[in-house]
């Protein structure tokens, strides 16, 4: 993707770094040559941003153009709300307290150059800062008010307010963000497009593992894409990719969901998008869901303080009670006695409303069927771990236990199978989905549908090998470059 630095005067920034091109802000609003530009980062630092002010209008003329300005006018625009201000003082509250501790006068005012501080000790505090208004040069205002230190302000800074001693490690810094100092497995491959794959290299139950996602890297390298890995801590830098792939855990009330929602916001293409985290991580919304379109799932009941008691009746013992955001067999137990029944659900209604009470179904093995672009994608058998009701079985304090994966041809699995998880996927999106099934009998009903499958190597790969990899960068590919043809769709 190409990157122009718009300044007010190009010899302040002596960059030296290929495929950045340093231009005046004159030049991007006037030359017609920047307006046919496409896939285009523009990083923003003219002197003012002040409303029709030319910085104003880099941003804003960038938008319109279809490249990605930082700032945008929307984060511009956010740094003038006292109610935003407020809102990130009471979510940064305790960074804030700790960071600034040290510190005997009651003002301070911090720096913070694409995400970075001179000062180690404020660098958590600068990197969120950047995360929540993402603007190059930023400064932040502090006041301490009955002892508790509080965001005063923040607004984007242009060349003129930084320091002079600050400006050799600001030019190292903005050095270091242009040349991509990020974790690129390839840093030589120039692709057309670049992707972010967010994943925690710390959770040992993601959904992918080491060599899948190197199996990612690769295949999105084939069709053109530049990989990067990134974080949790690298919220701030979403706008500069084109296509967001999660391969995290993902929860509602957690930041894969805010990275997914900033994504779509900013335009990318992302897998999981916003909604299908909303629609799979929640029980209770996909039960009422397949219901009301006719898709078998074992006999259910919503349950809440107020009809515990009809779950022996309706379901009998033993059943499964699982919490509402529950995720690959953690938050679900199965009870088979009234003593256990009272203990769960009153445990799970301490941080619900609302729990899911299912029929006990014991199968050999459940289906897994993955979807992608509303189409099936790979088969497999979960086994249930030995001597245990689930595919998992996690032993605090021990190794988690899992049975075995058999991937089979998709043709292979039975036709019903297949068409029941198509229909219950397709109520969700056409993104990429894993659906769990039981068989019985004549009779398929949907376990779950999860938003983000696991897809391991040597596992769900079997059949496939790394034309399943290839098969999702391919889909990426045709989202992103079909971008701007028809009508905004997440991925």
């Amino acid at each position: 993707m190409p990157t122009l630095v718009v300044v007010v005067d190009p010899k302040d920034w002596p960059l030296n770094v290929p495929g950045i091109e340093v231009v005046s802000a004159n030049k991007y609003l006037t030359d017609s040559s920047f307006s046919t530009m496409r896939n285009t980062r523009v990083f923003n630092l003219c002197r003012s941003y002040r409303y029709q002010n030319n910085g104003y209008y880099v941003s804003l003329l960038a938008t319109a153009r279809g490249h990605r300005p930082l700032p945008s006018v929307t984060t511009i625009q956010d740094m003038k709300s006292t109610t935003i201000i407020r809102s990130a003082t009471g979510e940064l509250d305790e960074l804030i307290q700790k960071s600034l501790e040290p510190i005997q006068s009651d003002a301070f005012a911090l720096s913070v150059y694409f995400g970075r501080n001179m000062a180690k000790r404020y660098q958590r505090l600068a990197r969120e800062l950047f995360n929540l208004f993402p603007s190059p040069l930023l400064r932040a205002k502090f006041e301490r008010v009955n002892g508790e230190w509080r965001l005063l302000s923040v607004r984007p800074i242009s060349m003129n307010d930084v320091p002079t001693p600050h400006l050799p490690f600001l030019l190292h810094v903005a050095q270091e963000h242009f040349a991509g100092r990020r974790q690129r497995p390839s840093r030589h491959f120039v692709g057309r497009y670049d992707l972010a794959i967010l994943h925690d290299p710390d959770d040992a139950s993601g959904p992918s593992n080491e060599r899948a996602i190197r199996k990612f890297v690769k295949a999105a390298e084939r069709v053109g894409f530049a990989a990067s890995f990134i974080t949790k801590e690298d919220y701030g830098e979403i706008g500069e990719y084109d296509a967001l792939f999660i391969r995290d855990t993902t929860f509602v009330n957690h930041y894969t969901y805010r990275f997914a929602a900033k994504a779509a916001n900013e335009g990318l293409i992302v897998i999981d998008d916003p909604e299908s985290i909303v629609r799979c991580t929640n029980k209770v919304y996909a039960a009422e869901m397949l219901q009301r379109h006719g898709i078998s799932i074992p006999k259910t009941l919503v349950v809440h303080s107020g009809n515990v008691d009809r779950i022996i009746p309706e379901l009998g013992l033993p059943c499964v009670l699982k919490q509402p955001d529950s995720a690959f067999s953690a938050g679900v137990v199965k009870v088979s006695t009234p003593k256990e029944l009272e203990a769960e659900t009153e445990r799970l209604l301490e941080t619900s409303d609302l729990i899911i009470a299912q029929a006990f179904i014991p199968t050999e093995f459940d289906w897994r069927i993955g979807v992608f672009d509303r189409k099936p994608l790979f088969a497999a058998r979960y086994h249930m771990a030995g001597r245990h009701w689930q595919i998992v079985q996690r032993r605090p304090g021990r190794e988690n236990r899992f049975g075995k994966v058999e991937a089979i041809n998709v043709d292979d699995a039975p036709p019903q199978v297949i068409r029941t998880a198509l229909r219950a996927a397709n109520l969700i999106g056409d993104g990429l989905y894993g659906v769990d099934l039981k068989q019985f009998g004549k009779r398929v009903c949907v376990i779950e549908i999860n938003d983000n499958p696991n897809i391991d190597a040597g596992f769900e790969d079997r059949v496939l090998g790394d034309e399943l990899y290839l098969r999702i960068m391919q889909g990426f590919m045709r989202r992103v470059e079909c971008r701007g043809k028809g009508p905004a769709r997440y991925g």
